[in-house]
């Protein structure tokens, strides 16, 4: 999009990052360039001839009558070879290579290509010369890291036969292939981050993202484009969470966004995630990994934009055919930071001061995730986990409550539960997933026929205990009948056995939907024994005495469980007989 008229203007008010400008002729989300260290920004208000502009850098030391100058462009990001790997700032400047420039404070003023313009790149085309191609159609492949990037016409451009395409060595800058139509194709697509990429079509979410969380995958499970939710309180366990979901969810490209996040955890992210071993190909997580780093002391502005340039790197994998998983943590921080640029801007305060479009925007970042047929007929998904970091827990505060309103899943992390040394911090009372529906076809193909009822028989004796434990905290478990009392021991074994997991151990920290089956129908075979026996007549004492369900616990963290688990259960119906003949 070109500009005419006056590309140059001045600075006429400065609001901490948000600066008007006149003289100036421009468009809403162009980016321009702004002071005499041409700062950059992007028109975010037109108001007659002032052009109000939301500044990616700190503006100390600007002031009045200093240049503005506008590119004419929208706010873009690069995308080719070169990604996977990658550390960026909010608006994808490598901080690798800001370092080298400036070492470890970013100074102001400062760009570097997303890209590495330089590098040569092995070139193999899947195409030849005649080949008629369309938009997002594969030309090429690159062996990037042990992940095939796919080369791609871009999805502006017209297509047509191929006129022109040989393999080699070549920078993302470098033609690789001429169409008949006159267009060039180079490795390196540039798209603006606010436009969602476009596809064929939108399909149902009917195919887990599979986490191997027991709690996420057994009652809780998300689809593969589908979109969560994980709110909770300072330490309980949001980050931990995410990167768990990140190592090892089945998806193949993980994007993270720590989005105004405090230093000292998105230092741990950059640390932990270049020595994590991805277990799928025992190499560097880090080679299937964009991290995108936009700390709290960094510009809010930058915050802001942080998050849809993510989204638009996941919609390019998507587009390869790749299911991408995407980690905004948090949209709290996301959200602030539009809080503080609608003050400055002097807009209407909504609730707690956030602005009046805080729901719109929120549904516009969640609504590009999706599992689609993608312009070159692939298969593609991107999973949108969002964290949430309401103040002191409180989950009926804006963010959370117009969150909920859009994502279909939500598990919400419990201070109470981390208190008590319970991983992951998951409340399940108040947690839920809206696509067990959409699921359940995949569940009984998959896993098994019964996996369905067993979940909804494990939810209804937590459900239960809940209820129950307001009774025994007034007047003790003995109190209770005692077929109550045999819930409340099945219940527990639910909660110890099943739902809490050791990230750390190097067995339990995955588990496979498999086991995850054979555990809880082992808890469902001893609650069956259990209540048939309390029915004969045993006393209840016997009944949560049986040794060999206490053993249950250790199959968690033995790799090859089967033969351990047939001979626990062996045991467990021995005991069971006895205890009926006694």
């Amino acid at each position: 999009m070109e500009v005419k008229g006056r590309t140059k203007g001045v600075i006429n008010r400065i609001s901490g990052p948000v600066v008007t400008a006149v003289d100036l002729d421009a468009h809403m989300y162009d980016v321009v360039k702004v002071g005499d260290e041409q700062l950059m920004g992007e028109v975010i208000k037109i108001d007659g001839d002032k052009i109000i502009i939301q500044v990616y850098e700190a503006t100390d030391g600007i002031r009045p009558g200093e240049p503005v100058e506008n590119t004419g462009l929208s706010l873009s990001v690069e995308l080719g070879p070169g990604l996977l790997t990658s550390i960026y700032d909010g608006i994808q400047r490598p901080l690798e290579v800001l370092m080298e420039k400036m070492g470890s404070f970013i100074e102001r003023g400062v760009s570097a290509p997303g890209l590495d313009h330089e590098k040569k790149w092995e070139f193999k085309p899947v195409v030849k010369e005649g080949d008629v191609v369309g938009p997002g159609s594969i030309i090429a492949e690159v062996q990037e890291t042990n992940i095939v990037h796919k080369v791609m016409i871009p999805p502006n451009f017209s297509g047509g036969k191929i006129k022109k395409i040989k393999p080699g060595s070549f920078t993302v800058d470098e033609v690789i292939c001429v169409l008949d139509s006159g267009e060039e194709i180079t490795m390196c697509q540039k798209w603006p981050v606010r436009v969602p990429r476009p596809v064929k079509v939108k399909n149902n979410p009917d195919i887990p993202l599979i986490t191997g969380q027991r709690i996420l995958d057994g009652l809780f499970p998300i689809a593969k484009g589908g979109t969560a939710a994980i709110p909770g309180p300072f330490g309980s366990g949001k980050t931990v969470t995410q990167q768990a979901l990140a190592k090892w969810s089945d998806a193949e490209i993980v994007v993270y966004i720590g989005c105004g996040e405090r230093g000292n955890e998105m230092t741990e992210v950059l640390t932990e995630f270049p020595e994590l071993e991805d277990p799928k190909s025992g190499k560097p997580l880090m080679e299937r990994t964009i991290l995108i780093a936009n700390t709290s002391n960094m510009p809010v502005a930058a915050r802001e934009a942080s998050v849809y340039t993510g989204i638009t790197i996941a919609e390019y994998f998507r587009d390869m055919g790749y299911d991408v998983s995407l980690m905004a943590d948090s949209t709290s921080r996301w959200a602030e930071a539009m809080r503080e640029i609608s003050s400055r801007l002097e807009e209407m305060p909504g609730e707690e001061g956030y602005p009046a479009y805080l729901a719109a925007r929120l549904s516009e970042f969640y609504e590009r995730a999706g599992r689609v047929d993608t312009l070159n007929g692939n298969s593609g998904s991107v999973t949108v986990i969002g964290a949430v970091s309401p103040p002191g827990g409180d989950f009926s505060e804006p963010v959370t409550q117009n969150t909920l309103r859009i994502v279909k899943c939500f598990w919400a992390l419990d201070a109470k539960l981390s208190q008590r040394r319970h991983f992951p911090a998951i409340n399940w009372l108040n947690s839920y997933s809206l696509y067990l529906d959409t699921l359940a076809p995949y569940y009984d193909e998959h896993v098994s026929p019964e996996w369905n009822k067993l979940r909804a028989w494990a939810m209804g004796v937590l459900q239960k205990e809940a209820e129950l434990q307001e009774i025994v905290q007034l007047v003790g478990s003995d109190a209770l009948p005692e077929e109550e009392q045999v819930t409340i021991e099945v219940a527990r074994m639910l909660r110890e056995i099943f739902l809490q997991q050791n990230a750390f151990d190097p067995v339990d920290t995955f588990c496979t939907m498999e086991k995850q089956y054979d555990i809880m129908k082992s808890i469902r075979t001893y609650a069956d024994s259990a209540y048939s026996a309390q029915k004969a007549g045993a006393p209840v004492s016997q009944i949560v005495g049986v040794k060999a369900k206490n053993e249950l616990v250790q199959i968690k963290f033995i790799q090859d469980y089967k033969p351990e688990l047939e001979k626990i259960m062996k045991a467990m119906d021995t005991e069971f007989a006895a205890i009926k003949e006694a």
